[in-house]
């Protein structure tokens, strides 16, 4: 009788180490998983500032796709993430494509001489207009976008600092595309690239 519970404990000991074993191994897996998707698949950041008003705010944080530009290039009306050579990575809208010439006249910006269509700005752009003015106060003369370089702009138009002000943005200094708000709830939403 003894034996036959000393059997028992025997096996139930090692079933309980098998469990811990196969719980580790998953921990483990789950662990490199997080590393692998957080550091070379997808990022979360910080929106910081003003300068993508009215579409996103300070403190919203949005989840960055990281590896889609090792696959296709940027595409105009995109969000991306980028180092900006200063102190903070920068989040702004692709406005124009390597060898297109972009300039920016009041609340026109000119593709190749043609008015790019932006509704993502429609609104304070038509608020302005009514009151007589321009949305925009920063004006940029015609200049080709270099190859393997963007040139992109914040949505709050006067209150903004890219390419206007610091020049073409490199593909290797691009993090990624922005894709998701997930912060606050009440503002979670795919972002839409137009």
């Amino acid at each position: 009788m003894e034996e036959q519970e000393s059997r028992q404990n025997q096996s139930s000991a090692s079933e309980w180490k098998r469990e811990a074993v196969d719980w580790a191994k998953a921990l483990i897996v789950a662990g490199v998983l997080v590393v692998v998707i957080r550091w070379f698949l997808f990022s979360p950041y910080i929106v910081d500032g003003p300068s993508m008003q009215p579409n996103f705010h300070t403190g919203e944080r949005i989840i960055v796709n990281k590896i889609l530009y090792d696959i296709r290039k940027p595409q105009r009306g995109e969000v991306l993430v980028f180092h900006s050579g200063y102190d903070a990575d920068y989040i702004k809208r692709v406005v124009a494509l390597p060898g297109e010439t972009v300039e920016v006249r009041g609340d026109t910006v000119l593709v190749d001489g043609e008015p790019l269509p932006e509704p993502y700005i429609r609104e304070p752009v038509d608020t302005a207009a009514a009151s007589g003015g321009t949305y925009n106060n920063k004006d940029f003369s015609a200049q080709t976008v270099p190859e393997g370089h963007v040139f992109v702009m914040g949505d709050n138009r006067p209150n903004s600092h890219d390419s206007r002000d610091i020049g073409f943005v490199p593909y290797e200094e691009i993090v990624g595309r922005a894709d998701v708000v997930i912060w606050p709830i009440g503002d979670i939403r795919l972002i839409g690239h137009h």
